[in-house]
């Protein structure tokens, strides 16, 4: 339940962090791959079964 949890707010961060916004526009995709790494890493433990 807490993994479920945990992937939802993942995802939904990862799509407020892509750059849509005028004032978000110069940070480039540093924000978004920096979640995507922490989704793909959550992914993995939870695969493996740590979480």
């Amino acid at each position: 339940m807490l993994g479920t949890i945990l992937i939802v707010v993942l995802v939904l961060a990862l799509v407020g962090a892509l750059p849509r916004w005028p004032h978000s526009r110069e940070w480039g995709y540093y924000p978004t791959g920096g979640l995507g790494l922490v989704l793909l890493i959550v992914l993995v433990l939870l695969v493996l079964g740590r979480i």
